[in-house]
């Protein structure tokens, strides 16, 4: 019993203690600097600039990203998406493990932003979620 104890235990250590590094979106409301990269908001006046930085702790070989925003759209009763906007990226050689730029919306919404790498397109590399005019 002891050594059954034991060995599911470091099973469960090998298994459930490693972490890997995940890619990541920040945004915010002005240009992203080293001092303003710790304003981060999720939350953005219609027709405002979004500034947003994706961060990526391993190297894209490919180096192209593909970004999508897409539209949580709720108003059937039935949610719903759009998509609102996509853009192709060629990251530079100093943007190896960053992207940065911003994009205008200005319809008021729920909205996730989702980027994949060229390398792996089925799989998404980073996402997340912003609101625009709540």
């Amino acid at each position: 019993m002891k050594k059954l104890l034991t060995f599911l235990f470091l099973i469960m250590f090998l298994l459930c203690g490693c972490t890997s590094d995940k890619a990541g979106i920040l945004f915010n409301r002005y240009p992203i600097t080293e001092q303003t990269i710790y304003n981060h908001t999720k939350t953005f006046p219609v027709g405002a600039r979004i500034y947003y930085v994706v961060l990526m702790p391993k190297k894209v070989e490919s180096r192209y990203l593909f970004i999508q925003v897409v539209q949580k759209d709720n108003e059937y009763g039935m949610l719903g998406y759009n998509l609102i906007w996509s853009k192709d990226v060629r990251l530079k050689d100093e943007e190896v493990n960053y992207y940065t730029d911003y994009l205008v919306l200005n319809r008021k919404g729920h909205y996730v932003m989702q980027v994949y790498s060229k390398d792996n397109p089925h799989k998404v590399l980073a996402e997340s979620q912003f609101f625009v005019g709540m």
